[in-house]
């Protein structure tokens, strides 16, 4: 899980670009392909309080185990700093274009997650408390390696990772509040190289080992620089928290960089803003589904192949048969006897009549929509500038205007091309109110939040006067017993603290048949301990017995059988005689327990009462029905 700060990147007081694009240059878009590179970098000065090092490299050992489960095609790098030597890494020849400084060691090159590295991991971490000081040891007193050093080795690292890199997120562990003196040249450069960071688009992470931890010395203006933002604005994050998140997951890209498309906000004539949208809820990553042959256990790829067979109309035996591309092929319709042939390039340019966008229609008050809508899933927006130039400007004005007066904007939304325009309502979101609510995993930050409206055919109208017409017969003291149960039983909803007890389950048995790792399936699921809870709620319980008495266990019925062993048949619920008159039918009907009565019965009511004779292929729910009404 990213974290990401509060100042967002739109403010016009200290981020305005101006650019000589063209308003309507929409060749500007950022590339969504790629992959993901992340390098772990541990400082050597842990080493020294080993049961910190132990934590910083059980932290990346999850890092590493939960990348392989979940999407082992990213790429992931550990580097030393801080470091006296520096041995060979796994597969040295990877580091042929790249030279290591004297102070840094890498013991793994940015490379795909696979079960060979990670066991090559498992193993350094086995020894690592007796062998980490010969073959690494420490630089200096207490550190003096330079910090801008070992950032342009991960710098060279992420440019020669041989790919194409969507994200790139440096994450250093380390208990030292500052990497120089404040007054050093060394201080200087390493501030030097935030803003080379901040060019090459990397993200920088600082994970704090301890629990007290000072930003103010270097990294509150360092992280500043790299995020270019307002040092003002900074917040520090509680380092516990940090440790956590890295350790549930796979430190993920800032989700202020991950959109999941561009498009244009039409606000009137001749006036729009460039803007991306993204996910406003994080999404649990899952395990990728893998097929594999029952015989050799190898993996199953599917390829879509296109053939086209000429038939001979004799013999029905196939004469020709070539493979043709998806460009190339056709959709035939027979009308008649002429056939009419469609082109899938015909199909797209009907399929692609408007370009991705957004268009305003008008305002309503926000007191108007519903809190909650369980329509679709919702989405969040920020500017941009590079579609258009000033975007960011005009969007902090529509965004305060909005909320000054709470007011949403009503929108026709096209999210991408080939799908359905919807109408939306942007609401303006406040993000030092939304950053304070920890029950929701959400985008926080100034912007718009995009809720999908439904369509008419989208809502069922429902009764729920009959629906449900179940009176309370509890007594009112009943009633508080139970809210004092409900209050006690409460707990905080943490989306990122609960996990998926499912995928937890099927986490330990992957570790356990790959890697001989066995996990304590008993704190998996992530659920409150139930003695904990019981023991919140004794001081009710015998209230609660008090009110509504002892619960009475109800014995089970057991089917009736004869002398020979085998079921009895049904014994008819309803007294025969008393069906011979019409006030007990009635009350039957009024109490809705005429089902109790056999099919034979029933025909005796229609015949004795009404005179009414039916088909002997009627079946029991229709005499019910036809008693019903000719009762009434």
């Amino acid at each position: 899980m990213a974290s990401c700060s509060t100042n967002v990147d739109w403010n016009p007081n200290f981020d305005v670009l101006i650019s000589d694009s063209e308003d309507d240059d929409d060749q500007a878009k950022p590339n969504y392909k790629g992959r993901e590179a992340l390098i772990f970098v541990v400082d050597a000065n842990l080493y020294e309080e080993y049961e910190r090092f132990s934590e910083a490299l059980d932290i990346v050992r999850k890092a590493l185990i939960s990348g392989l489960l979940v999407n082992s095609n990213d790429l992931i790098g550990i580097v030393f700093a801080n470091t006296e030597m520096n041995p060979d890494p796994y597969e040295a020849r990877s580091l042929d274009n790249i030279v290591v400084p004297q102070n840094c060691a890498v013991f793994l090159p940015l490379r795909e997650l696979s079960k060979s590295i990670v066991e090559h991991y498992l193993r350094f971490m086995e020894t690592a408390e007796q062998e980490f000081g010969v073959n690494y040891g420490i630089a200096g007193n207490g550190g003096a390696a330079d910090f801008s050093v070992m950032l342009r080795l991960s710098i060279n690292l992420f440019e020669n990772a041989g790919y194409n890199l969507v994200s790139s997120t440096l994450v250093y562990l380390t208990d030292k509040a500052t990497p120089h003196p404040v007054n050093s040249n060394l201080y200087q450069r390493a501030l030097q190289k935030a803003k080379d960071l901040e060019g090459k688009e990397i993200e920088f992470q600082v994970i704090p080992m301890i629990d007290e931890f000072d930003y103010e010395p270097f990294y509150k203006e360092f992280l500043t620089l790299v995020e270019d933002g307002n040092i003002a604005d900074f917040e520090p994050r509680n380092p516990e928290e940090l440790r956590t998140l890295l350790s549930d997951r796979k430190l993920r890209q800032n989700v202020l960089r991950r959109s999941l498309g561009h498009f244009k906000l039409s606000l009137g004539p001749d006036l729009a803003l460039s803007a991306l949208y993204y996910k406003y809820f994080k999404a649990r990553f899952m395990p990728r589904k893998v097929r594999l042959l029952r015989k050799d256990n190898s993996i199953v790829q599917q390829k879509r192949v296109i053939m086209v067979r000429k038939q001979s109309e004799e013999t029905m035996d196939i004469v020709e048969e070539h493979q043709v591309k998806q460009s190339g092929g056709w959709y035939e319709i027979n009308l008649g006897a002429m056939p009419i042939r469609i082109t899938p390039e015909q199909i797209n340019r009907v399929r692609n009549l408007h370009a991705p966008g957004m268009m305003l229609l008008g305002f309503k008050p926000i007191s108007e929509l519903p809190e909650n809508w369980y329509y679709k899933p919702q989405n969040f927006m920020y500017p941009n500038e590079k579609g258009v130039s000033g975007s960011k400007r005009l969007f902090r004005a529509l965004w305060e205007r909005c909320l000054e007066r709470n007011k949403m904007a009503i929108c026709l939304f096209m999210r991408k091309r080939k799908s359905i325009p919807r109408y939306v309502a942007l609401i303006p979101v406040d993000g030092a109110a939304a950053a304070d609510d920890t029950s929701k995993p959400l985008l926080y930050g100034d912007g718009f939040k995009i809720v999908y409206l439904p369509f008419a055919k989208h809502i069922r109208n429902i009764d729920f006067e009959n629906w449900n017409s179940m009176q309370n017969e509890s007594p009112e003291e009943g009633v508080k017993a139970f809210e004092k149960v409900v209050s006690k039983l409460r707990t905080t909803f943490q989306p990122n603290v609960l996990v998926d007890p499912t995928v937890e389950a099927l986490q330990s048995n992957i570790l356990a048949l790959a890697l001989n790792i066995k996990t304590d399936n008993a704190g998996l699921s992530g659920m409150p301990d139930a003695k904990r809870q019981d023991e919140r709620i004794a001081k009710i319980i015998p209230r609660l017995n008090e009110i509504f008495g002892d619960d009475v266990e109800v014995a089970k019925k057991r089917a009736g059988s004869d002398a020979s062993g085998a079921s009895a048949p049904k014994v008819p619920k309803a007294d025969t005689d008393s069906l011979k008159q019409l006030n007990y039918v009635q009350q039957l009907v009024n109490n809705d327990t005429l089902g109790g009565c056999t099919v034979a019965q029933l025909r005796d009511i229609l015949k004795t009462h009404f005179d009414v004779q039916v088909p002997s292929k009627m079946n029991k729910q229709d005499l019910i029905a036809r008693v019903k009404e000719l009762i009434v």
